[in-house]
Order: C-alpha cells, then structure tokens, then sequence
C-alpha cells in the first residue's frame, strides 16, 4: 500500500497526536459490508470471514446476496456470516440494519461501504444529467445513509472502522467522467468530515481511550475480477486492482492504529 494522503496538514498535524491504540485486526470483530453482492462485495464478505469477523452483509439485490453469503460459508465453514436484503437508498432501513445488527451481536466494530455505479459520457458537453442524479444515490446518498446510521456504534467499539472504496477520478476527473468524479468527491468529504467527529469524539474523552473509530478511504483507479478478464482476455487493465487485493486492504485497515487511517486517503494505486 502506498502512503497515505491526509486531509491537509492541518488536519494531518491534529490527527498525529492522537492515542495511538494496539491494533485489534478483524478476529472476533463483528462487520458490516453495504452493497456485499457485487464482485468487490463478495471478495471482502470471504476476506473478512476468513480473517476472522462476523461478517453482516447487505444488498438490495436477494438473489446475489444469497449467493455471497453461500459462497463466503462455503470457503469457510466455521465463519459466522449472515445476510439481510436492505435499501440503503431508505435511511430508516439502514438505520434499522445497523440496529439490528448491535444488538443482534453486542457492538458493530465496521461498515464497508463497496456499493458501486458508473455512467459516462465521450466528451463533457454531452453528459447526461440522468448520470448524476443515479450516481448521486448510489455514491452519495448510500455513504450518507450508513455512516449517519453507523457513527454511534462505532464510536462505542474499540475499533470501530468505517471504510469507503474511492476512484482517483475523485481527485482528477476526466472530461468524460464528471458526474462520476463529482460524485466520489462528494462521497470522499462526506467521509472525511466523519473522521473528523471521530477525531473530536476522541479528543474530547478523558483519559483518552485504549482504542477509537476511524473513517478510511482506499482510493483505486478502478476495479478487475475473473468475470471482466474472461470477458476480455486481451485487455491488460493496467493500474486496476483486483476485488481481491482490494479485500486485503480492507481487511488491513483494522490491523493499522487509528492515527494511520482516520480521515486519511489510502492509495492503491499511483496518485494522479
């Protein structure tokens, strides 16, 4: 993983005199995966099973949800995982999905947010406003939705970790990709302004906690599994990360202190 990119060198400065707490890793760690059905979903639900934690994955889509958990229990057996059709697009129902979820298993240590969309256009002038109105709600309003129904319990767990899977389109968008960019800036400062209350939550505590939450981003220039290279087995994909790397790294973010992720950008890929 490539280093860190703080929000500022103010921010940057006011995070670095934060507890620094042992990492606890996602064994015994119980964690939510927004939009587990699609590939990156269903790589972290079996990455995070495997590692040890709870898993508690969501998706709209009953079907592909079933799937992933079927598939996650099938690569290992003793993992606890679990699955529960949510519109994150309804605050109430993510906020009754997390709920749930706490006093189901006694705390949330995570949420991964991995729900995904892409629309573009050839040139700027001809982007589709229909684009962004999608992609804000996919993008924008998910990652709302679950960090507000989230920050609590987060901030009650010792390691509360909350995690969203960016583009560097974000901070370099093309002429073709701005309603795509906009939307994943939009989604990045909506994050960044959690760890901040993170930040402040921690501050605040005295004596200072053994452990705090976080709010990470793993920014990408995009995403490759098995589907898309049998689909094109000439293409290279230069720069992409596979949904599996992208699971490690997620999985890494709770085995790494609290200074080291919160409201940090984490590149897997080369910064534009």
């Amino acid at each position: 993983m490539t280093a860190p990119d703080g929000n500022g060198s103010a921010d940057h400065e006011e995070n670095s005199t934060m507890t620094d707490p042992t990492p606890a890793g996602t064994a015994g760690a119980v964690i939510a995966v927004a939009g587990a059905a699609g590939p990156a979903g269903r790589a972290a639900v079996t990455r995070l099973a495997g590692a040890g934690a709870t898993v508690v994955a969501a998706d709209a889509d009953a079907a592909r949800l079933a799937e992933a958990v079927s598939a996650a229990r099938a690569v290992h057996g003793g993992a606890t995982v679990t699955g529960e059709v949510v519109d994150l697009l309804d605050p109430a129902a993510t906020r009754a999905w997390v709920e749930k979820t706490e006093e189901e298993f006694g705390r949330l240590d995570g949420m991964v947010h991995l729900v995904g969309g892409w629309r573009g256009s050839k040139t700027f002038p001809g982007t589709d406003l229909a684009d962004w109105e999608l992609l804000e709600k996919l993008l924008v309003r998910t990652v709302q939705h679950t960090s507000l129904a989230a920050h609590d319990a987060l901030l009650r767990s010792p390691r509360g970790r909350y995690v969203l899977v960016s583009a560097a389109g974000a901070s370099s968008p093309t002429a073709g990709n701005a309603a795509y960019g906009a939307a994943k800036a939009a989604a990045e400062a909506w994050t960044l302004a959690m760890a901040d209350s993170f930040r402040r939550a921690a501050e605040q505590t005295d004596p200072a906690p053994a452990g705090s939450a976080a709010a990470a981003i793993l920014v990408v220039k995009a995403l490759v599994h098995d589907a898309m290279r049998a689909e094109r087995p000439n293409a290279k994909f230069a720069g992409f990360t596979d949904v599996a790397d992208l699971a490690a790294e997620i999985a890494a973010v709770w085995d790494r202190p609290v200074e080291e992720v919160n409201g940090q950008r984490l590149w897997l890929t080369p910064r534009p």
